[in-house]
């Protein structure tokens, strides 16, 4: 399981995700393949994600970041990606 963060760029809107299949979650974001938040926002820019290996872990630690304020995302985000690069290439390698 993954709890992930996206955005659309640097310092840009954040959304907070769940899933079992990061790749394919992600690629869905950047495809536009979800109506939704993320698709209205334009979404698409994986900058954050921690893999779990159990599902109730990782739902708790969604809702548990959804509750944080914005500067601790950020700080979050930017402790392991201080450029907010887009981490989905490095997944498919």
């Amino acid at each position: 399981m993954y709890v992930y963060i996206i955005t659309n760029k640097t310092n840009g809107t954040l959304y907070i995700g769940v899933t079992n299949n990061l790749i394919r979650r992600i690629y869905e974001h950047k495809n536009k393949l979800i109506k939704g938040f993320s698709s209205k926002y334009n979404l698409d820019r994986l900058v954050y994600y921690e893999i779990f290996e159990d599902e109730t872990n990782a739902i708790q630690r969604e809702k548990t970041l959804k509750n944080w304020n914005r500067n601790w995302k950020k700080d979050l985000i930017e402790n392991v990606n201080p450029e907010w690069k887009d981490l989905y290439n490095e997944l498919l390698n």
